[in-house]
């Protein structure tokens, strides 16, 4: 009988499979919306879609700043990073298109949009050069919030505000305040220590990084002052070693999959957030029909001048672009 088996060992052939781990680099507390319903339910998908082939571990310490985790991946220090496109000023000009104001009240609906749009249109642009990209998404609407209470959009006028880049910096200057422009972990520390007197943020980010002890007043703008395009990469070699099969299945729960995902856990972050600073007191101020009929005198040659400079930049027609990715974001909130 050993003998027996021994011979078939040898002539039957046996499939298996080597596992491969792969680092994750983390610049989020790990219990930030982002990492605990976003990135640890997409592991969870790729270790069921690849039938524990694949792993992915996710580092528990931060190895560098926010900024640097996209040439993070580029160079194999992690094999996958997730980030801000406009925290690595210059690079990703055309995702711009996506942090433009007004664009959605939903991160779900926007997220899933700007996936389609940019697999479609920029992808060929390859701006994530030295990477795969495995998607990209946005958070909420970002809003505008005070450490004081201010009668309308005249009141700010000159007080220095924290904002995170790209868009949000012209939406900035374009009702006359003062920018300044740090990563989200700065906020509590530029708020307390009177540095800025207030922040650009979406709802989830009031509560969950505690500026509900300082914040006192947000302005609320329909479909947001600013967006902010986010993407998630595998280091290109790395992706290359993996078998076609494990790329499949991948790929399978990555794009519109993990679009639609992080849309939907941003804006369930967002309601908590809102609700939890309108308990904290936090006064929401909507804007007066006067108010946004100025926002918008005030923002429209921004959205028109960023597609122009993005135009010239890529090559592209910005404009067109963006046209169909309003037309998407129509489309799918129609559905």
């Amino acid at each position: 009988m050993i003998k027996l088996i021994i011979i078939l060992l040898f002539i039957i052939p046996i499939k298996s499979y080597a596992e491969t781990t792969l680092r994750m680099a983390s610049w989020l507390p790990p219990t930030h919306p982002w990492v605990l319903d976003i990135m640890i339910p997409w592991i969870e998908n790729v270790k069921t879609a690849t039938n524990g082939r694949v792993s992915i571990q996710l580092l528990s310490s931060p190895i560098g700043p926010p900024p640097a985790h996209f040439n993070f991946a580029v160079n194999g220090i992690a094999d996958i990073t997730y980030g801000v496109h406009n925290y690595t000023a210059g690079r990703f000009s055309s995702t711009q298109i996506a942090e433009l104001p007004f664009l959605s009240d939903s991160s779900e609906i926007l997220s899933v949009a700007w996936q389609r749009i940019y697999e479609q249109e920029l992808l060929h642009l390859e701006e994530h050069k030295g990477t795969h990209l495995l998607g990209v998404f946005t958070h909420g609407p970002g809003q505008l919030w005070f450490n004081r209470k201010y009668k309308d959009l005249e009141d700010i006028k000159g007080l220095k505000v924290r904002i995170g880049g790209g868009i949000a910096q012209s939406s900035a200057k374009a009702l006359s305040l003062v920018p300044l422009q740090a990563p989200v972990t700065k906020a509590y520390e530029l708020l307390s220590g009177g540095v800025a007197d207030g922040i650009q943020l979406p709802g989830e980010s009031i509560s969950f990084f505690k500026l509900d002890r300082i914040i006192k007043q947000g302005f609320i703008f329909d479909g947001g002052l600013y967006n902010v395009s986010m993407f998630l990469v595998i280091n290109k070699k790395k992706w290359n070693k993996l078998s076609e099969e494990d790329k499949i299945a991948i790929n399978s729960v990555s794009g519109e999959f993990l679009a639609k995902m992080a849309g939907k856990a941003w804006d369930q972050a967002d309601s908590k957030g809102i609700e939890a600073s309108i308990k904290n007191g936090i006064l929401l101020k909507f804007l007066s029909e006067n108010d946004k009929a100025k926002v918008k005198r005030l923002l429209n040659p921004i959205i028109k001048n960023t597609l122009e400079k993005i135009s010239k930049q890529k090559n592209i027609n910005a404009q067109n672009i963006y046209s169909k990715l309003l037309a998407e974001i129509k489309l799918i909130k129609n559905e």
